[in-house]
């Protein structure tokens, strides 16, 4: 029986997400041609931890997902994330008004 943590509960739609994420590094390793052994040498790391990276593993930490991609030279991609922000260049744009406290008397 696994131990639940707030990891193991994410929203549907992250899971699913990370699950793509761990099936892309597995498929990107099979296209080079490397075993998972090598990979979690050069990666640092365990076997079973790598198996877990491959399925999404939430709990796994960002740094081996990082040096896995670094071993897999798709290391680079990790600076694409949140690089297009529409929202928050339209929330930028809007130059909401914060919040004034009232002075203290």
């Amino acid at each position: 029986m696994s131990k639940t943590t707030f990891a193991n509960k994410l929203p549907r739609d992250l899971a699913n997400d990370l699950a793509l994420v761990g099936e892309q590094v597995r498929l990107a390793r099979l296209r080079r041609d490397l075993s998972l052994e090598q990979v979690a040498e050069r990666a640092q790391c365990s076997i079973p931890t790598l198996t877990k990276v491959e399925k999404g593993v939430a709990t796994v930490s960002i740094g081996t997902y990082l040096r896995v991609l670094y071993v897999l030279g798709l290391h680079k991609d990790i600076l694409h994330l949140a690089q297009e922000d529409p929202l928050g260049r339209m929330l930028q744009d809007a130059k909401l008004p914060h919040r004034e406290r009232a002075t203290k008397k």
